[in-house]
């Protein structure tokens, strides 16, 4: 490989809008790789832009960094993915944007009324909620979509699906 194709660590995180924290968390998941000069410093090949945008679009999407990775490792190695790789990757995200749509619109439509906590604080929710039953469903917003509804990753700061599925009333 051409060394004007590798890029150092600063500028790749600068084009891709990432921090050069975000690019090495990435390389130990194994998301992307860089090789080391003489002197061990990371250099990335300029392919691995590609990689870095589709990475941000699918965890725009909801992909854990688990799903990522799986996605990514159907990407042939030996050259630079083609649109119409991405093409087929990104296939399979169409029906969860549908259910995040689905799940926007419903708590749009609801929110003047019931944001889903489960909370007692408006006539609305001793109506859809009367005696606090949405607690025995757990902490959060029980009522709010399941596309919509995520957690905190502790370990990684990024945002992920609970396997938890919503009651339904009118919100779900």
């Amino acid at each position: 490989m051409d060394n004007t194709d590798l890029l150092p660590i600063g500028e790749i995180a600068s084009r891709a809008g990432l921090a050069p924290s975000a690019l090495r968390y990435y390389e130990r998941r194994g998301l992307i790789s860089a090789v080391r000069t003489s002197g061990g410093q990371r250099r990335y090949p300029r392919n691995m832009l590609r990689r870095l945008a589709f990475i941000r679009a699918a965890q725009n999407v909801g992909l854990s960094l688990q799903e990522i990775s799986t996605a990514l490792g159907t990407l042939p190695a030996q050259r630079t993915p083609t649109t119409a790789d991405w093409a087929r990757l990104s296939r399979s995200w169409r029906n969860r944007l549908d259910e995040q749509i689905a799940g926007l619109t419903a708590l749009r439509d609801g929110l003047t009324s019931c944001i889903g906590c489960g909370c007692l604080s408006l006539r609305r929710c001793r109506l859809s909620n009367p005696n606090d039953k949405a607690a025995s469903y757990g902490a959060g917003a029980r009522y709010l979509p399941h596309a919509l509804r995520r957690s905190i990753d502790a370990e990684s700061g990024q945002q992920r699906s609970r396997n938890a599925r919503s009651s339904t009333n009118g919100l779900a």
